[in-house]
């Protein structure tokens, strides 16, 4: 600001001085100022930050999609889960126990895809600083999850014999934190675009 200051200063004084050599003073004055203009204008440019554009390739963008589209069966996966595993930690039977298995393999497939591709995705978005925090926010929560699914998995209630183990506390522990780490993963995602 200062720069532009002495610059306005100096046309100001050579804007004085010129009339007497027989110039006009408005058309000096004016000229002094639209040049003091001009002057300031690439200093204003300087300091503003340039937005960095950052090139994706066809992978990238086809990975997003699938990793999108696959997504939309997050939500109703861990409702239908949550329903079925308290009606089975309830009430057991062989029935509920087939479709508690039969979701729990598809929220296993659907963070395999997903994990495969977000974090290819995340790899290949390292450099790019838009929504950097927020994809890797989104990241580590997913990552969490995944661990925790895996957890989940391993303390399932039933031994080799078909007997319940005294693990259901556990494994139904490590089931609604690992829901609760990925719903939260996904909602970073959902609600960060607006």
């Amino acid at each position: 600001m200062r720069h532009l200051v002495w610059k306005r200063g100096l046309f100001a004084a050579i804007a004085l001085c010129l009339p007497v050599a027989g110039a006009s003073g408005q058309s000096i004055r004016a000229s002094a100022e639209t040049a003091a203009i001009a002057a300031a204008k690439p200093d204003l440019e300087q300091t503003a930050p340039v937005p960095q554009a950052f090139d994706y390739s066809d992978a990238y963008r086809l990975r997003a999609k699938i990793h999108k589209v696959s997504s939309l069966g997050t939500l109703p996966l861990f409702a239908a889960e949550g329903i079925i595993g308290q009606s089975l930690y309830s009430k057991p039977t062989s029935g509920k126990k087939d479709a508690h298995l039969a979701v729990a393999a598809g929220i296993g497939a659907l963070f395999a895809v997903n994990s495969v591709t977000g974090v290819w995705n995340l790899v290949e978005a390292r450099k790019d600083p838009s929504h950097r925090k927020r994809r890797l926010l989104h990241g580590l929560l997913m990552l969490g999850a995944d661990a925790g699914f895996v957890t989940t998995a391993a303390l399932g209630p039933s031994s080799e014999h078909g007997e319940v183990s005294d693990s259901r506390g556990a494994h139904r522990a490590a089931a609604f934190t690992s829901i609760g780490l990925a719903t939260t993963g996904y909602l970073v995602m959902l609600l960060g675009d607006h």
